[in-house]
């Protein structure tokens, strides 16, 4: 325990003094703390300046002249107010107005961008939609259809003998609704959900990497000779995998730390963002499975780095070595990420993945926080993760134990299989 605790402290200090593990974790904690004061610091600079003016004259119909503008061309309609107003109502962000010019004038306005678009009818069931550049999220054709065939049936009530105030109550009656959440809303649980499976993959690759260069680099210099006289493989093993996931932990604590605290400063700024408010307002008992998930997660993927660090003599031998590693968690986190972004997050391969050690991470995690899940899988998942742990990290130790005074060409698998077996 004491050569544990000795190569524990000493790895974990060298984290605290490496440069660029400093400098990453400043520029990022940073980062967060101008993002989170943006709209504070913006707001003082607003604070001191006039509104700017407008030189765009469209005419008297135009009520706020900073909007962009939406010309509406009805030709001889007798509804081109009634048009006029059902756009603008539409449209809630933008100046609608009537316009009798010609077709020439009306692509002038727009390829100039006096005028952000505009509708020329031919009549209540067509019309032509002129634009500069399409944006791959317009939808402004299937607002104008939705607004005109809501016309066309009032006005043919209208036409029928109905008033325009009864033809306009048939249309807008409300239609009440209220939804009961028996389970878990997967829009407000969405982004923190997607943050966390990032993080992990992050860290894991982040972290990983930097336990087998550590240990390849003191095997590569020979170091590793000296140490293993005074220190148990094992001790070693463990002492730098500890010190590196607590390494990293700290890292997390200080940028989401500073984030919360910036929230906070900040809150009254950031109260109408529903992407922000969802982020920090994450339930204690997600957030608890969430650490615990990715503390788990982390040891698993940390003893395998370590073991793969020991095989190799030298430093370009790492990349090699650990691509399996790296492939295994890279195609766990891309079917995570496919069953969440299509939000099936309870199909039969992610059910599958969520008691499978080395992808349950984070498809158990998604699962709990997108679904309903019955408490017995949890405990079944996080045992069988966290008997993988110990499996993982014993197998791990006994073949760093090897590795670490073999030297020349990395061993073949069965060959590293023979020596654990009979260690």
């Amino acid at each position: 325990m004491k050569q544990f605790l000795t190569i524990f402290s000493f790895e974990f200090k060298n984290y605290l003094k490496n440069k660029v593990f400093v400098g990453v974790t400043l520029f990022l904690v940073l980062a967060i703390a101008v993002t989170m004061f943006f709209p504070s610091i913006i707001g003082l600079f607003d604070a001191g300046e006039d509104e700017p003016s407008s030189d765009i004259d469209i005419g008297e119909q135009n009520p706020d002249e900073d909007m962009p503008v939406i010309l509406i061309n009805s030709g001889s309609s007798e509804y081109a107010e009634l048009i006029r107003t059902s756009f603008a109502a539409a449209f809630a962000g933008y100046s609608v107005v009537n316009t009798d010019e010609d077709i020439d004038s009306v692509k002038g306005k727009i390829s100039s961008g006096e005028v952000e678009c505009a509708f020329v009818m031919d009549s209540l069931t067509s019309y032509t939609y002129y634009v500069n550049n399409i944006s791959i999220y317009d939808s402004n054709t299937l607002v104008a259809d939705e607004i005109l065939q809501n016309l066309y049936v009032m006005t043919a009530m209208m036409e029928s003998g109905l008033s325009a105030e009864q033809a306009g109550d048939i249309m807008s009656v409300q239609i009440e609704s209220k939804t009961e959440k028996l389970g878990v809303d997967q829009m407000q649980n969405y982004f923190y959900t997607y943050i966390m499976i990032f993080a992990l993959y992050m860290v894991i690759l982040l972290y990983g990497q930097m336990v087998a260069t550590n240990v390849a680099s003191e095997k590569s210099s020979r170091a590793m000779e000296v140490l293993v006289t005074s220190a148990k493989p094992n001790s070693m093993m463990f002492g730098k995998v500890m010190a590196s996931c607590l390494a990293g932990l700290l890292q997390l604590v200080a940028i989401f730390g500073t984030s919360v605290i910036c929230f906070n400063l900040n809150k009254s700024y950031w109260g109408d963002n529903m992407i922000i408010n969802s982020i920090f307002n994450m339930p204690p008992v997600l957030l608890a499975y969430m650490l615990l998930f990715f503390l788990l997660g982390f040891l698993l993927y940390a003893f395998m780095y370590g073991a793969v660090g020991s095989m190799a003599s030298k430093l370009e031998d790492i990349n090699t070595s650990s691509m399996p590693i790296t492939l295994i968690f890279i195609a766990g986190f891309v079917v995570v990420m496919i069953g969440f972004a299509s939000g099936s997050v309870d199909s039969i391969l992610m059910k599958v993945c969520s008691f499978i050690p080395f992808t349950s991470p984070m498809a158990m995690f998604t699962r709990i926080a997108m679904s309903t899940v019955p408490w017995y899988e949890i405990l079944i998942s996080i045992a069988l993760l966290a008997a993988g742990v110990v499996g993982v990290g014993v197998v791990s130790a006994k073949i760093y134990r090897v590795g670490v005074l073999l030297y020349g060409t990395p061993p073949k698998l069965g060959a590293i299989i023979k020596a654990v077996w009979k260690s």
